[in-house]
């Protein structure tokens, strides 16, 4: 019997309903609301950075209720709209149990950048995506959660690789009418313009709301026809621009961060900065108090009490310095609204107050102006206090006020499709309540709830959507190509190889290349037929750090003209789109810094759930991740002052990690042709790491240790 068609009411809800749903992020960690999306158009959600809006302004009106007149689908996209709401509509949540003082006051989260998805490129590397991951979870929790960025009209470079193997940037206008934005209106449903003071100047800025979940993320835009060029242009690039720019950037973010949502009658309880670009929210809350009659010291004080800080970054150049010219032109006007002398005002970012060659650094600013800070990791804790203590006169290193919290990832937005339809069809579609509780990683020890050969026939699985993930990239940055270079690169690449890969900024501290100082031996371990061994590289240099740059260069050289070729490839314009391919893909996650300068690192936290595992210094959370039985680790829980003697010893070990351990253990088959000890590493990372390095976690320790603390 043929179902009756469905009404124009009913058709409209529905309509109604799919565009609402495509203006909140809460579809990019939905995989059933992603399967819809690609369903209306496939090219245009391959093509547009997988964008549900883009996806609803290619299918028309009229195409859509045509489609909706199938029923299955139909129905499909009723019960995604059913779990949209019902997540919205839910009270019994962890923030409301435990933390239902912020439903009022919120946390107020700055940060320069967010990373949640491909289609919104506003962040330049690791920081953004864990303010993305912080805002995810922040709503699966239902804390009472507000975030403040800029709106980059360019967003991040788009990198592509010249002739000479050199890394070139290419900047696109982002379209608005394409992204999961919209215009924050006043009353009368214009935009709502706020203004704040750079240099003698007023710089008039508009917002966008970024519907993370339950939570709001605004991004403010000076790009207005008030404004002179120079301040249009100062949300133009993520991190673009000099000094000056950087600066005016800053006193955008935090003054005018805090600006805006006293408009829209926000009133946080805590202002949170992730990293220092944000401190200048502590001048205008100590302005605010000193309009309202208190005393500088006693402003300062209650703007303490309001904020807390976490600070990434271990290696001094790393933190926002600017001169003293520089901050008399930018904050002239804040400075005379906070009636202090210049001296004074720099003596609020600096560590020797009164020094006439010292600069105002953001992050002494922001150290000054917390009640607590934190860095992201238990090392990276210990070195923050050793850089810092002399801020605190009198206190040795280990009681100087600086915690740590240790970074973690959204899981569900980092699950790959395929490993989150197997749980959906092993354990039902409830399976994602409980997936970031230890209890429901703990069943991974019990080969009767998971048997090493389903483990292993979704290693196969991810591995290859990897691999012709990368044959398809690896096409499209060729050039001039003929019908054999087709079948080549069908050829790229071994499906049954161990694969290994890196993919991150290409800072240098990072050491990309560093496995390859051992060429010649690494040469004769991708040759061997037996057990062989390939690298899959990924990843963006900053626009001015050259030296990164070469870095790429000399990688994409030994993929193109060694013996590395076939076996090394190196994929362009890395993203959150590649990513999410390479750490579910990849049997071994690389990771090599130069210690103790990965702060935390996030990459190889999103590889656990899908069955990859770490190979890593021990530094950043694998310091504390590492157990001995839940992947590799490269050299011992220390390191030698000698930067070349460091990098000699781990490029060393590296390679006899590989060679004795990781190679071994992977090939290690038995007569059914499965590697059960590797299996079992498979497991214990299960067990012991994901239900651990989450945001789910994170997000609840930020709040009991520091939300809900005064």
């Amino acid at each position: 019997m043929a179902k009756p068609p469905l009404s124009t009411n009913e058709l409209t809800e529905i309509i109604v309903g799919i565009h609402r749903l495509a203006r909140n992020l809460w579809w990019t960690w939905n995989q059933e609301a992603q399967e819809i999306f690609h369903e209306l158009s496939p090219r245009c959600w391959q093509n547009l950075y997988h964008s549900a809006v883009a996806v609803l302004r290619e299918v028309s009106d009229y195409e859509l209720r045509v489609r909706l007149q199938d029923h299955d689908f139909a129905e499909r996209v009723r019960e995604v709209l059913r779990a949209f709401d019902a997540y919205l509509n839910d009270r019994n949540t962890w923030g409301r149990q435990n933390a239902q003082v912020l439903q009022k006051s919120p946390v107020a989260y700055f940060s320069a950048e967010f990373g949640f998805h491909e289609t919104l490129p506003i962040a330049a590397g690791g920081l953004g995506i864990l303010a993305g991951d912080h805002a995810k979870s922040a709503s699966d929790l239902d804390l009472g959660f507000v975030g403040i960025s800029l709106f980059y009209r360019e967003g991040y470079f788009q990198q592509t690789i010249n002739p000479d193997n050199w890394q070139t940037e290419l900047y696109t206008l982002l379209n608005p009418r394409n992204l999961p934005i919209e215009p924050v209106l006043d009353a009368k449903g214009e935009p709502l313009v706020c203004v704040v003071e750079v240099a003698m100047s007023q710089v008039y800025f508009q917002a966008w709301r970024v519907n993370v979940g339950r939570c709001p993320v605004y991004l403010l835009d000076s790009n207005r026809p008030e404004n002179e060029q120079r301040y249009r242009d100062l949300t133009l690039r993520v991190y673009g621009g000099d000094s000056t720019t950087r600066i005016m950037q800053e006193i955008l973010l935090g003054v005018g961060g805090v600006r805006l949502l006293r408009e829209l009658g926000v009133q946080p309880s805590v202002f949170h900065m992730n990293e220092g670009h944000a401190a200048f929210l502590t001048l205008e809350l100590i302005r605010e108090k000193l309009a309202s009659g208190k005393s500088f010291a006693e402003a300062s004080a209650s703007t303490k009490a309001e904020c807390i800080f976490t600070t990434h970054t271990p290696v001094e150049a790393g933190h926002d310095r600017f001169s003293s010219d520089l901050v008399s032109y930018a904050l002239i006007k804040m400075q005379g609204l906070l009636k202090l002398t210049l001296p004074e005002l720099m003596a609020l970012g600096q560590v020797e107050v009164g020094s006439e060659t010292e600069p105002l650094c953001m992050t002494v600013l922001a150290l000054k102006l917390s009640r607590a800070a934190n860095g992201v990791s238990e090392l990276h804790g210990q070195v923050s206090r050793s850089m810092w203590q002399s801020l605190f006169p009198g206190k040795s290193v280990d009681q100087v006020p600086i915690g740590h919290i240790t970074n973690g990832i959204h899981l569900l937005g980092w699950m790959k499709g395929p490993v989150r339809r197997h749980w959906k069809r092993r354990l039902g579609p409830d399976w994602e309540n409980d997936v970031n509780s230890h209890e429901f990683w703990a069943r991974m020890a019990d080969p009767e709830f998971i048997s090493d050969e389903e483990i292993w026939a979704l290693r196969f699985r991810l591995r290859r959507e990897l691999i012709e993930f990368s044959r398809r990239r690896l096409l499209l940055q060729g050039q001039r190509l003929t019908q054999g270079d087709f079948i080549a690169f069908d050829q790229l690449l071994n499906p049954d190889a161990l694969t290994i890969g890196f993919a991150r900024r290409f800072a240098t501290y990072k050491r990309a290349p560093l496995i390859f100082q051992q060429f010649e031996n690494i040469a004769k371990l991708v040759a061997d037929r037996q057990r062989p061994v390939q690298f899959v590289y990924a990843g963006k240099a900053h626009p001015r750090d050259d030296e990164g740059k070469r870095f790429i260069q000399h990688i994409i050289h030994l993929s193109k003209h060694t013996e590395l070729k076939g076996y090394l490839v190196f994929i362009d314009n890395y993203d959150v789109h590649v990513a999410r391919q390479m750490v579910s893909g990849c049997d071994v996650w690389l990771n090599n810094p130069r210690r103790p300068l990965e702060a935390s690192g996030t990459s190889g936290q999103k590889t656990g759930c899908h069955g990859c595992l770490n190979l890593s210094i021990l530094d950043g959370w694998w310091r504390e991740g590492y157990d001995g039985t839940n992947g590799f680790a490269i050299g011992a829980d220390s390191h030698p002052d000698s930067v070349e003697e460091q990098d000699r010893l781990d490029s060393e070990d590296l390679y006899r990690v590989l060679t004795e351990e990781v190679i071994p253990c992977f090939y290690a088959r038995d007569a059914q042709g499965i590697p059960r000890r590797w299996i079992a590493k498979i497991r214990r990372a299960m067990i012991t790491l994901v239900p651990q390095y989450n945001t789910w976690r994170m997000v609840q320790d930020y709040t009991q240790k520091y939300y809900l603390t005064r």
